[in-house]
């Protein structure tokens, strides 16, 4: 028991503490961080692809800690280690890549709102954006995690976050995060290896991208209305019971 309570009180306490002092102490590291958040606030995918791409055979790995660091730090935008990652590897290639490395930084999400709770994970995110994970999983249940991975607008890291304050065990979580977020990032993908191919497929993508999003707004539409219609009929005959 006191071994287990060690192991916990070094996984929770002990190693963030190691890890924050590490980069505040450590100059490289704090120049690498920003010069993450830059890359990300250009929007520049050509910027991302070149950076991994320096990295020469250790590009992949590169990219995998990419995605993660950028799933713990929510406000990052994926999609765009998802182009590079299909303009260096091949749409395939990349989206398996993608798709590994995007289900672990959502596993490292969900445990960390299992291990310390609100208030940290309101720092790393927000405190709107967690709400608004809330009122959705208040909605949706059980499938709040498969749909939410389905809507491109949805930040996939904050629906981790929002699940690891739930009671929601791990496997179903990564089951559903794995089920939902396979079509995205096949999508993305296959989208991001037109973007090295010239104007005329710069357009067709851009073009399933705008048509993948409005279909999955009507039907998330159309759920909606069916969900509010099954509760108005649970109501009605509830009031005719009575």
């Amino acid at each position: 028991m006191r071994r287990f309570l060690n192991r916990s009180f070094l996984l929770r306490v002990c190693l963030p503490v190691i890890l924050i002092a590490g980069v505040v102490a450590f100059k490289p590291s704090r120049d690498w961080i920003k010069q993450v958040f830059l890359m990300f606030q250009l929007l520049d995918v050509n910027l991302i692809r070149g950076y991994i791409l320096s990295f020469g055979i250790w590009a992949p790995v590169m990219s995998f800690f990419l995605m993660v660091f950028q799933s713990v730090i929510a406000p990052l935008p994926a999609f765009l280690i998802t182009f590079a990652n299909a303009g260096l590897f091949g749409w395939w290639k990349g989206a398996i890549l993608s798709w590994v490395s995007a289900m672990a930084g959502a596993a490292l999400c969900f445990f960390i709102a299992k291990w310390y709770g609100r208030g940290p994970v309101e720092r790393l995110t927000s405190k709107a954006g967690l709400e608004g994970v809330d009122r959705f999983f208040e909605r949706y249940g059980n499938y709040a995690v498969f749909v939410a991975r389905l809507l491109p607008f949805v930040s996939f890291d904050i629906v981790s976050y929002g699940a690891g304050l739930t009671s929601m065990k791990f496997w179903p979580f990564f089951l559903a995060t794995g089920l939902g977020q396979l079509p995205a990032t096949v999508v993305y993908s296959y989208v991001g290896g037109m973007l090295t191919e010239g104007t005329r497929r710069f357009v067709l993508a851009l073009s399933l991208l705008f048509v993948l999003t409005a279909l999955v707004s009507l039907w998330k539409k159309i759920y909606r209305d069916r969900r509010e219609s099954e509760s108005c009929v649970d109501l009605s005959s509830g009031a005719g019971d009575r």
